[in-house]
């Protein structure tokens, strides 16, 4: 049975539970600004009553209560909610980042007209033109000069912009490593707390709200998703890769890329295995840097390239008012000095490969002409090769069209001579080196004999890349050695027609060798560039790359813009929803200190009442 001084026991548990729920409320209020913190509730549990299992119990039905008491501090949190948040967090981080950096792309392309490299390439045309109208004039050619000097000249600006971007982008990506890292850090080291102090039957509620804070500001730099399957082991996952398990994290590292790039890929520094990211500010970081800046800086070194490369062909084989010939206009810096291009590729002093851009075919051929060949052709595509079929059929410029419709990084087309004319594009592989031709093969007769860039069909008279001396399976055809890396970043007008304008050539050579005062047919053919299908990575003018370049960035600015956008709303709707579970509100919190407090006073009122009794009882009974 219940003794005398039960009902002091009983308030005194009430006073403590009502002291509990204050606290906790308090502790609410004071960390309402806290990022990351979920309100606590007090859980409260009746105190296991007195049982009465003897022959009273019909006298006294039931069970004595014995007051109550506090069974545990638990955190208010919706955690299916806190998983799609989780989920949803890289996504935003992703096309935020993504918005932000295209804005700054944007601005590249949107220069003032007069610095920008479609104006200073119209005016270019328009030079040429001009001198074809007046061959004798020195100021017709100085213009050219100028303008050509204009047009290098906001073709390496725009060069030095995009490389900048890229470079920043490059900064952002190891300073998000180092993030990552420290975040993972932290979680692993809370994990541990967190273990330490349930295994003696606390509920740590504020570390836990530190960890899930921390990963959800991990799911912002990479997209992750957290599992518990085992109670005692917090686990957080990226593309199927653990990154903290336990008490245990893994670090990302850096590591040279297998091209030259400059730049470093991501690796696990345990395993020293590539480490991919699809979301987050990091995913979109890495993309930004060696998908979408890289193919831009493609698209204008392979404008620039072919730009000069056209002009460069028509002008050497032109003469200019000095009588002078064999000028290129524009210099091009070849990728080595050898003259057959061999390079020595992993650095152990013997030259194992070629590095050649363009072959020039002996035969002059006519586009309309059936060939009256079949076979395949094989060119290099990314990291495999393509097949190219032609019938007997086919034109020579059906036979054209099927190899630059194809995915192979080699173009062709028909030179002013009509001789056909092989080139390589910029890599998609990015271990690849742009602007190097790797494998040309032909089953059948077209590329060998026909066209006469081959000098024997099949495998054994295939043009490939790794070894050197590979120029050696051409059938005598005219080849050029590969530039460079990254031709807009140096190209400038030959510095000998810089010095004598003269030297612009305007003009063919007549029957004596020399150029005639009045003809201007060169520049015609220069100044018809512009409107001409030419290889830039497709048959496209210059004038449709410009449109083409536009249209593309803004395009991809505006996806990013409108993902941002409506993956914003989906995240404040998820927020707020979490607000308003988790969140504290001070008025509530207010309002529970206050029905609190009235029953910490009831209780010490008991307590009161309960002395008053044992008081009468112990010292008032006169016995």
């Amino acid at each position: 049975m219940g003794n005398s001084f039960a009902g002091i026991e009983i308030g005194k548990r009430s006073i403590q539970a009502h002291t509990v729920q204050i606290q906790t409320a308090g502790h609410n209020i004071s960390n309402a600004d806290t990022e990351g913190y979920s309100r606590q509730r007090v859980i409260v549990k009746s105190f296991e009553p007195i049982y009465r299992p003897d022959l009273e119990r019909e006298m006294r039905p039931g069970q004595l209560g014995q007051g109550t008491d506090v069974e545990s501090v638990t955190r208010i949190r919706d955690e299916l909610l806190e998983s799609r948040i989780v989920a949803q967090e890289n996504e935003e981080t992703y096309w935020e980042t993504r918005n932000n950096y295209y804005s700054m792309i944007e601005q590249v392309y949107n220069e003032p007209d007069e610095i920008s490299v479609r104006y200073n390439m119209d005016k270019f045309w328009e030079g040429w033109q001009e001198l074809s109208n007046y061959p004798e004039s020195d100021a017709a050619r100085q213009a050219v000069v100028t303008r050509g000097e204009s047009l290098t000249n906001s073709i390496r600006q725009q060069f030095n912009s995009l490389k900048s971007i890229r470079n920043q982008i490059n900064g952002d990506i190891e300073a998000t490593v180092k993030q990552v890292n420290d975040y993972s850090r932290q979680i692993s080291a809370l994990n541990a707390e967190i273990i330490k102090s349930k295994a003696v039957g606390d509920n740590p509620n504020d570390l836990m709200d530190r960890r899930d804070l921390l990963v959800e500001k991990l799911s912002g730099l990479i997209n992750v998703t957290v599992t518990q399957r085992d109670p005692d082991e917090f686990m957080v996952h990226t593309d199927g890769q653990i990154i903290v398990q336990g008490a245990v994290n893994r670090q990302i590292g850096f590591a040279p890329q297998d091209n030259d790039s400059g730049y470093s890929k991501l690796v696990w520094t345990d395993t020293n295995a590539d480490a991919y990211f699809r979301g987050g500010s990091l995913g979109a970081l890495v993309e930004l840097r060696d998908k979408d800046l890289r193919a831009q800086l493609q698209s204008l070194d392979t404008m620039t390239l072919n730009f000069a490369d056209l002009v460069n062909d028509v002008h050497r084989n032109s003469v200019g008012k000095n009588n002078v010939t064999g000028l290129d206009f524009f210099v091009q810096h070849d990728f080595v000095e050898n003259v057959n291009g061999n390079y020595d590729s992993d650095g152990d002093g013997v030259e194992d490969s070629s590095r050649i851009f363009r072959i020039t075919g002996n035969n002059a051929l006519k586009a309309q002409e059936q060939t009256g060949l079949a076979g395949t052709m094989t060119f290099n595509a990314g990291a495999e090769t393509v097949s190219v079929p032609y019938y007997p059929t086919d034109t020579v410029e059906d036979v054209i069209n099927r190899i630059n419709d194809s995915a192979s990084e080699v173009k062709a087309y028909l030179d002013r001579n009509n001789s056909l004319v092989l080139k390589a594009s910029a890599a998609s592989d990015a271990s690849n080196p742009d602007f190097v031709i790797r494998h040309v093969e032909d089953s059948g007769l077209f590329l060998a004999g026909y066209a006469g860039i081959l000098s024997q069909s099949g495998e054994a008279g295939a043009f490939d890349w790794n070894r050197a001396d590979a120029v050696n399976s051409l059938a005598g055809a005219q080849f050029a050695v590969s530039p460079l890396r990254n031709p807009s970043a140096y190209v400038e007008v030959n510095p000998s027609i810089v010095s004598d304008v003269s030297s612009v050539a305007s003009a063919y050579a007549n029957g004596q060798g020399f150029a005639d005062a009045s003809d201007g047919r060169a520049a015609v053919e220069l100044a018809a560039i512009r409107n001409t299908k030419v290889m830039i990575g497709k048959q496209r003018t210059f004038d449709d790359y410009f449109a083409d370049t536009v249209t593309e960035v803004g395009l991809k600015g505006e996806q990013a813009q409108n993902q941002l956008a409506s993956q914003n709303k989906i995240m404040d709707d998820l927020r707020s929803l979490r607000d308003s579970i988790s969140g504290v509100n001070i008025d509530e919190e207010l309002a529970d200190i206050i029905k609190f407090q009235h029953g910490y006073n009831a209780a010490a009122k008991f307590i009161s009442v309960q002395d008053a009794l044992l008081d009468t009882l112990i010292n008032r009974l006169g016995v």
